[in-house]
């Protein structure tokens, strides 16, 4: 079946806290070269204590969303625990009700997403930040789905942009930010935000593709 379950969020839960377990040192490691070096730290903590809050609990889709994101928003400190934390609320509220996720409201989830990220942040492609890798996922994604795309591969696309999305920040200067500070030494470097957005588009496409 194409269009994912549900019922199966506790799985897509599961898969994004072990994709930001897994890379937390290498998410720091980033960080560390134009920020405060704290970003897995961070990231990890609120993924980690999801984790444990989920227990043996089965949730949906939107379920589980929710509750990384009131837990990211409640317990992740400096700006990407609001940022991820609404991200997370956003494609909960958009999931919430559904018997399964197809690629329409995969869609409205990105967008919703996307729409209240623009309007906490002020950030904008180029800028960057993690919406150097959100906005091309995004696009990529209703593109593939125009195209004709099932979810498994609208999906497996959104996550080649977000990629695609996260490399084009080595090159760009940070505009926004403690990254803003060092100007031009900004350049070189992969943007953390960029970096672990990619980890959770790309886990999400992982566990949504797995029905």
């Amino acid at each position: 079946m194409a269009n994912y379950p549900s019922s199966k969020g506790r799985e897509v839960l599961l898969h994004l806290v072990k994709a930001i377990q897994d890379n937390a040192a290498y998410l720091s490691e980033v960080d560390g070269a134009i920020g405060d070096g704290d970003h897995g730290i961070n990231m990890n903590k609120g993924f980690t204590r999801t984790g444990e809050r989920l227990g043996d609990d089965a949730v949906t889709v939107s379920e589980g969303l929710e509750l990384l994101g009131n837990t990211l928003i409640t317990e992740i400190g400096g700006a990407m625990g609001p940022l991820y934390g609404t991200f997370f609320m956003e494609m909960a509220d958009a999931s919430d009700g559904k018997d399964e996720i197809d690629t329409a409201v995969f869609g409205q989830m990105l967008d919703m997403a996307l729409d209240a990220l623009k309007d906490l942040g002020g950030a904008e492609v180029g800028d960057k930040t993690l919406m150097d890798t959100l906005v091309p996922a995004q696009q990529a994604f209703h593109a593939a789905v125009e195209a004709g795309d099932d979810l498994p591969a609208a999906l497996g696309k959104m996550a080649e942009a977000a990629e695609k999305g996260k490399e084009s920040t080595r090159d760009l200067v940070a505009r926004l930010g403690r990254a803003s500070r060092l100007g031009e030494r900004s350049r070189g470097h992969l943007d953390a935000g960029a970096t672990s957005c990619y980890l959770i588009l790309k886990a999400l496409a992982e566990s949504m593709s797995a029905a």
